[in-house]
């Protein structure tokens, strides 16, 4: 176990929570990329690949846990971007 590493995962695991609550409240897709997303639980899951090769220990539960977060926030911004069209939609018919 590398505490830096842990550091970081706890760090970065407290950042997603607020990311996740603006997605949900906000209802918008404003500040957000898709693509920075991906790359994101791309990197966690590299690191839960990493830890099971070369070092398993509890500490791929926080890359899993991180990991979900992320993907809850990408959830959430295709359920905005939905929103959104339908908002469109709504307007240009009016």
């Amino acid at each position: 176990m590398d505490l830096f590493e842990v550091l970081m995962l706890v760090c970065f695991g407290f950042a997603w929570p607020t990311s996740i609550y603006k997605s949900l409240t906000s209802k918008s897709i404003k500040g957000k990329s898709v693509i920075f997303l991906y790359v994101v639980i791309a990197g966690y899951l590299f690191g839960i690949v990493h830890k099971i090769i070369n070092d398993p220990d509890f500490v791929i539960a926080l890359y899993a846990i991180n990991a979900t977060m992320v993907f809850v926030d990408l959830l959430l911004y295709y359920r905005n971007k939905r929103l959104l069209l339908i908002n469109e939609t709504q307007e240009t018919q009016k």
